[in-house]
């Protein structure tokens, strides 16, 4: 079985990661994280989300954040909006991709956009409108496409014609987001084998979180289908705020050792990657769910060596 050579990682961790976390971080070690992030060989990496401080607190200091990192070409920075007022808030900072995201659940989209799914479209036009008009990159993700626990699940038909408006508008990628952790291998395939003739050109990602434990064994599928863009996040840090139950992303490390299992290359060095994991393990007092930033950094080059 041919799998792609190369394999491009969004770290999500500093947005998704943090966003479900109680316990405040402050301002200069969320961006000392991104900087490390970076160093550890991550090209893209979603810093924060422009959403209401009283839903997610964690993200407040959105402008804050940006305005401290460094202006780094090879890092693919990117930002999360749920309404046209967090597309604003991004275009008042340098932030060059955002993330504009809706829902296939009404249930799904009420929750965290507070706008019912028949009147999103209005919303999104608004945005992508804002965004590409103003030179942005977009990334444009479908959250719960693989289902949602609040939700019937959202027929095949419903996932395609979102893509397929969401392609329309010149976005420069598409992220089919497993919020719920409800994704398997077979839904997967099926989903990717119809999305992916209409994206083209478009590059197609995958947002797997890891609720019921079969987050790698859906990259794994991902892969077969040739998808080669697949988001992560440090630790296995994450979840949704509005979905209850929703367990972390699958981690980067673990993710990246299975991409150096096959062959594939990342760019990404684990144990600099689990160093940052370790670090916000004793900050939040607790472990997080990843294995491998477990490992001491020998162990952690077994798959590279084994090959």
């Amino acid at each position: 079985m041919e799998f792609p050579e190369r394999v491009a990682i969004t770290e999500v961790g500093p947005r998704d990661g943090l966003q479900m976390e109680a316990l405040t971080v402050p301002t200069d070690e969320k961006t000392a994280l991104i900087k490390g992030l970076a160093d550890a060989g991550l090209q893209g990496i979603q810093v924060a989300s422009f959403v209401h401080p009283a839903k997610v607190p964690q993200m407040a200091d959105a402008e804050a954040v940006i305005e401290h990192l460094p202006r780094n070409d090879g890092v693919q920075y990117s930002a999360l909006a749920l309404n046209h007022k967090g597309v604003l808030r991004a275009l008042n900072t340098w932030i060059p991709w955002i993330e504009i995201t809706v829902a296939a659940s009404d249930a799904q989209s009420r929750a965290n956009a507070g706008i019912p799914l028949d009147r999103i479209w209005e919303e999104i036009d608004r945005m992508m409108d804002a965004a590409i008009g103003a030179g942005r990159r977009v990334r444009a993700s479908i959250q719960c496409s693989f289902g949602c626990t609040g939700d019937a699940p959202a027929p095949d038909v419903a996932i395609l014609n979102m893509s397929a408006t969401l392609l329309r508008y010149g976005i420069h990628e598409l992220v089919l987001a497993d919020t719920t952790g409800m994704a398997t291998p077979p839904k997967v395939k099926h989903l990717l084998k119809q999305v992916l003739p209409m994206a083209a050109d478009t590059p197609v990602g995958l947002h797997l979180h890891d609720t019921r434990g079969l987050g790698l064994v859906n990259v794994m599928a991902g892969l077969e289908m040739g998808i080669s863009h697949f988001d992560t996040s440090l630790g296995g840090l994450g979840g949704c705020p509005f979905v209850p139950g929703a367990a972390g992303n699958i981690a980067t490390e673990d993710t990246v050792y299975l991409m150096d299992a096959l062959a594939i290359e990342t760019g990404i060095a684990i144990p600099k990657v689990a160093r940052w994991s370790h670090r916000l393990s004793r900050f939040f007092g607790k472990t997080l769910q990843g294995k491998l930033y477990r490992l001491n950094p020998d162990d952690m080059q077994t798959a590279a060596c084994s090959r």
